[in-house]
């Protein structure tokens, strides 16, 4: 499975955006899908997670309510939509494909798009 994510770029304090991160290969058996987000000197951390099948969705605290989680079969793209965003948003974000293989579970990344919020 190889992932490309898209849609970052330099927005205002309050303002949005839509990340996508387009799905190919073997998507088909893809359990988990999800977005982290890394900030310069500090660790990754888990945005959201949608599960296949129930579309399950979990958010961290810091965006609850304000993020949208999503993903499109028939694309094989997932989305994140992203509002009300703060300086503290700013970071980059990847995408994450938790992929059920022949004997084992392993897991894909995209490369990551930067989200920049200007205060």
């Amino acid at each position: 499975v190889q992932l490309v994510e898209s849609g970052g770029g330099l927005v205002q304090a309050g303002g949005s955006l839509r990340l996508s991160c387009a799905a190919s290969g073997s998507t088909d058996n893809i359990i988990t899908m999800g977005w982290y987000r890394q900030a310069p000197g500090e660790k990754r951390e888990q945005v959201a997670v949608i599960t296949s099948g129930d579309d399950a969705t979990h958010y961290a605290n810091s965006v609850k309510g304000r993020f949208t989680i999503s993903r499109d079969n028939a694309k094989s793209t997932m989305y994140l939509q992203m509002n009300s965003l703060k300086p503290e948003d700013t970071a980059v974000y990847h995408c994450l494909a938790i992929v059920q293989g022949a004997t084992m579970k392993f897991s894909a990344w995209g490369q990551g798009t930067q989200v920049t919020v200007s205060s």
